[in-house]
This record gives C-alpha cells, sequence and structure tokens, in this order.
C-alpha cells in the first residue's frame, strides 16, 4: 500500500494512492485519526488498507499536490552521514566505528513534485539520494532482531545540501528552507519483505549521478534502530534518511552542483521516484 499526504482541492488530506487515484483516508476514517501519524500511532494500516480494497478513488492523481510524507513541524527526521562505504572513501573519511548523526528540519522538507529552493547565499548546492524508513510504533532500545516490528515502511529521501554552508557545521549545510524532499509516498513494508534488495539511482536532467544498491549499506537495518533508540525513543512518523552512496556533486571532478532550473529524480526500486524541480534562490 502507498500511503501519502497531499493537498486535494481546498484541504490537506492523507490516503492512499491506487490505481485509479487518491483515497481520502481522513474523510472514510470519520475525524478518527487526522493525519498519517495518527494512523501509524493507532495502527489503522490495515483497517486503512481494507477500505481502499473496495473504495472508488475520491480524486484523480492530476488534481492532488503531493506534500512530505510526515508534514507536521514537530516532525523528527534522523539522518545519517558517511553510511555508504563508496561514500565514504570518496569523501576521505575513515570508516567511523558508529553512525554519524544529524538532524533535520521540517520546514527544509517540499514533497514530490514541489519546487526545491536553492539555497540563495550558497555557491555549492549538491544532492543526496537517500532511501528512507519511516517509523510505525513506539520503541526504546529496540532489539536487534526485531526491527521490522517497528517500521511502518519506506520512502524516499533528497538530502539538499550547501556545501559551503556544511564546512561551517553540518546543521547549517543542511537546513536551507525547501532544500530537501521527501516522498512521494510511503511504500508499506509488506509490501517490501527484504529491503536489501532496493537499488537507488539518483539522476540530474536525467543524467545518471548516482548507483547503488541499499545493501551496500555500512550498517544493517537492526543495528541502526537499535542505535538510535538507545538514544531517544522512536514514535510512529518519524523518519530515518539512511545516507546516501557515492557520485555526490562535490566529490566529482570538477564538482557538479545543482543549478535553479535543473530537474533532480530519486528512484528506488519497490517505491517509485522522487522528483522536483530547483527553483531559483529568493
Amino acid at each position: 500500500m502507498k500511503l501519502a499526504t497531499v493537498k486535494a482541492g481546498d484541504h490537506i488530506a492523507f490516503g492512499a494512492i491506487v490505481d485509479n487515484g487518491f483515497v481520502d483516508l481522513k474523510a472514510r476514517f470519520r475525524g478518527r485519526c487526522q493525519d498519517l501519524r495518527e494512523l501509524l500511532t493507532q495502527g489503522l494500516a490495515g483497517e486503512a488498507q481494507r477500505l481502499c480494497e473496495r473504495a472508488p478513488a475520491d480524486f484523480k492523481l492530476s488534481e492532488i499536490e503531493f506534500l512530505p510524507v510526515n508534514p507536521r513541524l514537530d516532525a523528527r527526521i534522523f539522518a545519517l552521514g558517511w553510511s555508504y562505504l563508496s561514500h565514504q572513501l570518496e569523501t576521505g573519511k575513515d570508516e567511523p566505528e558508529f553512525p554519524v548523526l544529524f538532524s533535520k528540519h521540517p520546514q527544509a522538507i517540499v514533497g514530490h513534485g514541489q519546487p526545491l529552493l536553492y539555497p540563495a547565499p550558497s555557491t555549492q548546492y549538491d544532492y543526496e539520494g537517500e532511501i528512507a524508513i519511516v517509523i510505525g510504533r513506539s520503541g526504546r532500545r529496540i532489539p536487534r532482531e526485531r526491527w521490522k516490528d517497528y517500521v511502518a515502511g519506506y520512502s524516499i529521501f533528497m538530502d539538499g545540501s550547501a556545501r559551503d554552508f556544511q564546512k561551517h557545521s553540518i546543521t547549517a549545510g543542511k537546513n536551507f528552507d525547501s532544500s530537501s524532499a521527501l516522498g512521494p509516498w510511503l511504500v508499506t513494508a509488506d509490501d517490501i519483505p527484504d529491503p536489501s534488495r532496493m537499488h537507488l539511482t539518483t539522476r540530474l536532467d536525467g543524467e545518471v549521478m548516482q548507483d547503488s544498491g541499499f545493501d551496500m549499506m555500512a550498517w544493517d537495518l537492526g543495528f541502526l534502530l537499535n542505535y538510535i533508540s538507545t538514544i531517544c525513543q522512536l514514535e510512529p512518523g518519524d523518519v530515518i534518511a539512511t545516507g546516501t552512496p557515492s557520485g555526490v556533486g562535490a566529490r566529482r571532478h570538477p564538482p557538479r552542483f545543482m543549478q535553479a532550473g535543473q530537474t533532480v529524480e530519486v528512484e528506488v526500486t519497490g517505491i517509485g521516484t522522487l522528483r522536483n524541480v530547483i527553483g531559483a534562490a529568493k
């Protein structure tokens, strides 16, 4: 099942993408849950699946605008750096003993098809295609062997990075407003039984820039969920952006940074394609 948050008509809705359009689950649950996070918190994904099997679409896909999967301003996005060996090698980093974590602010995220905003003071706006994990239930110190019990599903992340500002701090380089993207939707975990078989490809104006299997991650997902939930309790709707493979623009010769008017796409097998056009700096 593909779950998404969208603007449909004059209101914000969450629901499911079906073959013939979008099913508005917010309307069909009649006030029982107001957004995707509440759906996951209340464990209603199974009921949502049954509703969608017999429900006609409420909107055509052409009638909706995608928002980030979890657009709430209290959303938590845990992001990883240098989590692929290939990226560690191209950046000259030694293999870290533990995951390198940083936070993405919700204000930095747009949805599929929405314009990315070029960070106005930067001249080094870079792409990082990533696979995102969406948490489905609360968990603290999650056992490594039970990590799948806590995953609602998977999505796609484009971690826009202002490399010149990243030299100031990771927070500065990673959190310009509307500089990153998440979507188009959440594919529930039952549709991706073996996430290690997913493959990620990043394209800039159609040219392949990154291409890697998810099995090339430095850490397995059981370890990641155990490690992060040791620091803080994970909650439904939390997003873990799992880091990027080699091929980033800053490490090319010469460097290849994104420019206004270009289109960046991140495609992941089993999920789909996250596509955004880069808007001019304001």
